[in-house]
């Protein structure tokens, strides 16, 4: 069981501290424990609760009628609430599935994204912010590998049912380009979206996958001759080991490359793009095109 100052709380669910001392000492709705030094802290318990008070109290219940309900009956509003506004749920449900390992839930909510949004503004609107709270979770050691397994492999399915959804002919004259992640690197989820997001703009695909080796990665640049390489780097690696990895690259490919994922985000390079948004991704298509 995890254990949680206010402040933690805080940064998972974006309530801030304040309320939840309201939410506390009003209304009873938390009972957490003291250090030897007197400090609040919360149980995985607490975390849930102030989820699912988070949810009904953005459907329009007042907050001194969901502290009158039990468990059971918060559980079933939130799940008639579900389907009238994913806007402001949607995180804090999929929060929940992670936390109760609850594939229902998070296939519940995500179909109905997607179905209102489109998988695009899905994934950059809402998976994204839930991934960024994962990691936050993580430092506060919130969940395990297993959660954050099961629910990487949920998302995994989903992306993967979209990109086979999409139309697969492919124009005889249409533009290549080979996807892959580095040796070290297994966080799959950004690549997968950038297939899709090719994919669907009639790219011709080649997709390598996880932890390809650089001599693999040559054997197949050197083969289909693309006109974009696509990674993404999510793991925390030394600069020496990134510019290592594009010496070898660039030592056989002078193309265009594009990276994103956590460990580009705030670089600025001149040897390659950097993906910060699908937008990025976008914008080098139709520079390419």
């Amino acid at each position: 069981m995890a254990e949680y100052r206010i402040k933690d709380l805080e940064s998972l669910t974006g309530i801030k501290a304040h309320t939840i001392r309201m939410w506390e000492k009003r209304y009873g709705l938390l009972s957490p424990c003291r250090t030897t030094t007197n400090l609040r802290t919360y149980t995985d318990e607490d975390l849930q609760t102030i989820l699912m008070v988070s949810v009904l109290n953005n459907s329009g219940i007042k907050i001194s009628h969901i502290a009158e309900m039990t468990t059971d009956e918060r559980t079933t509003r939130i799940q008639k609430y579900q389907k009238q506004s994913l806007e402001h749920s949607s995180i804090e449900q999929f929060i929940l599935s992670l936390l109760r390992l609850d594939e229902e839930i998070f296939s519940s909510t995500f179909n109905d994204l997607l179905i209102e949004h489109g998988l695009e503004h899905t994934f950059s609107n809402f998976i994204i912010p839930f991934l960024d709270r994962i990691g936050v979770m993580w430092l506060v050691g919130t969940i395990n590998p297993a959660q954050e397994h099961f629910i990487s492999h949920l998302i995994r399915q989903k992306i993967i049912v979209a990109i086979d959804n999409l139309d697969s002919h492919i124009q005889r004259d249409a533009k290549r380009v080979v996807l892959y992640l580095p040796e070290h690197e297994w966080h799959e989820l950004g690549l997968l979206f950038y297939h899709y997001i090719l994919k669907k703009q009639g790219w011709k695909i080649f997709y390598l996958g996880q932890s390809v080796p650089i001599d693999a990665l040559k054997q197949i640049t050197c083969q289909v001759k693309p006109d974009l390489i696509v990674s993404s780097w999510v793991v925390s690696v030394e600069e020496k080991i990134v510019q290592g990895h594009l010496s070898e690259l660039r030592s056989f490919y002078q193309g265009d490359l594009a990276i994103g994922g956590q460990q580009m985000i705030n670089r600025s390079r001149v040897d390659f793009n950097v993906i910060k948004s699908h937008d990025d991704l976008y914008q080098i298509i139709s520079r390419i095109a």
